[in-house]
């Protein structure tokens, strides 16, 4: 072949590719994009820079609402406090106020009623309407106090004491009704009547009890109840009165309580008075000796040594015109808010213009705090006197062992 043959032939040029058919812009949307470089608008892809800030923004809304829900959480509890310091402030408040509303009562109950009845019985004696008429206004008083602790406001940790109180002040009323109702009876002349004398006494003194019952309840549930829902609720409530109504145990003695009342009992009985005899007839109080050192009254400080018991020599007089019979001479000494320790002595008789000792003893007396003893030989029928310390005598002591 020569060099200047023809020219090699060409070869046919490739058919191009016919052209994709363009997608629609919504699948070109969904389209993953493509990672790499490269300019261009909004359709391109996304920038490490812009991705970045993106996650910045996501974390700085998760802080704003971690931080505005515990904001939220923590007035909701700030709320929860406060409703329920409030409840609790109520609540002590309440219990205070109950707390206050007793005292007030038992305090109304042992001023106006408690000390003022025992003195009536022991001085008004002798004329026995008007002692009915006066009886009857303390128990009319009495019931007062049971319908003013009815209305009081009990929160719920003080019904038990409520309970108690109730018992207390309806205990104490009713008797001092009942007393009233057999002082005429026990005051009858005449040995007639002579059985209807002792069974009022004994009523009386069943009546006597009933006091002494409403103390004990008070000692022993209602002020412990109250002094236990203060504890335990973190209260401190205002003190409590000791609100013994029953001055000494002296009064549950039915020859007491006759001697009191001027009772002409049945001849022959236990502490026996028959109608008395025309003429004068009492004794007075002359001194009280603990061994050899005689007592000087009050407002005088006695300091005798006594041991588990003391014996007090009470000297007497019968001053009357007339032998008198079954003499009773009490001593009784009461230190602070205790209970009264008594002691009694029955005398067999003694005889007209002549003195007695008469020794009393009493278990017990308290040491250590200033107390005072009362000495007093109970009235005997027929007895009537315009002094009526003549029969007592109280002394301030301060014993020791």
């Amino acid at each position: 072949m020569s060099f200047f043959d023809d020219e090699p032939t060409r070869a046919a040029p490739r058919a191009r590719p016919a052209p994709r058919p363009r997608k629609p812009a919504d699948a070109g949307a969904r389209r993953a994009p493509v990672r790499g470089g490269g300019s261009g608008g909004g359709s391109g892809p996304r920038s490490p820079g812009r991705s970045g800030g993106s996650a910045a923004d996501d974390q700085t809304l998760l802080v704003r609402r971690l931080v505005a829900g515990g904001g939220g959480l923590l007035v909701l509890i700030l709320l929860v406090l406060g409703v329920n310091g409030c409840l609790n402030s109520r609540k002590d408040r309440a219990l205070k106020d109950y707390t206050r509303n007793v005292a007030t009562v038992l305090s109304t109950s042992q001023t106006d009623v408690a000390l003022p009845f025992f003195q009536l019985l022991n001085v008004g004696a002798d004329n026995p309407s008007d002692l009915t008429a006066s009886v009857r206004q303390y128990a009319l008083a009495a019931n007062e106090a049971v319908k003013q602790a009815n209305g009081f406001d009990v929160p719920d940790d003080m019904v038990r004491a409520q309970n108690s109180l109730m018992l207390v002040l309806h205990l104490r009323a009713t008797a001092i009704s009942k007393i009233a109702d057999k002082i005429a009876d026990a005051q009858a002349k005449g040995r007639d009547n002579a059985a209807a004398v002792e069974s009022a006494l004994k009523q009386i003194a069943g009546q006597m009890r009933a006091f002494d019952a409403s103390d004990v309840i008070y000692t022993q549930r209602v002020r412990p109840y109250i002094l236990d829902a203060l504890k335990a609720a973190g209260v401190s409530g205002p003190d409590l009165p000791a609100a013994q109504f029953l001055p000494d145990i002296g009064w549950l003695d039915e020859d007491n309580i006759a001697g009191v009342l001027n009772a002409q009992r049945a001849e022959g009985g236990t502490g026996a008075n028959p109608e008395p005899k025309p003429g004068l007839h009492g004794h007075g109080l002359i001194s009280v000796a603990v061994g050899d050192t005689v007592l000087a009254p009050s407002p005088a400080t006695n300091r005798p040594a006594v041991g588990a018991s003391a014996t007090f020599n009470v000297k007497i007089a019968n001053q009357g015109d007339n032998d008198e019979t079954d003499v009773i001479v009490r001593v009784s000494i009461k230190a602070g808010a205790a209970k009264a320790v008594v002691g009694t002595r029955t005398v067999a008789s003694t005889k007209s213009k002549t003195e007695t000792v008469v020794p009393v003893t009493v278990a017990n007396p308290p040491t250590g705090n200033p107390a005072i003893l009362t000495a007093e030989v109970v009235k005997v029928p027929g007895e009537k006197t315009l002094d009526p310390d003549n029969n007592k005598q109280t002394y301030t002591v301060l014993f020791s062992r």
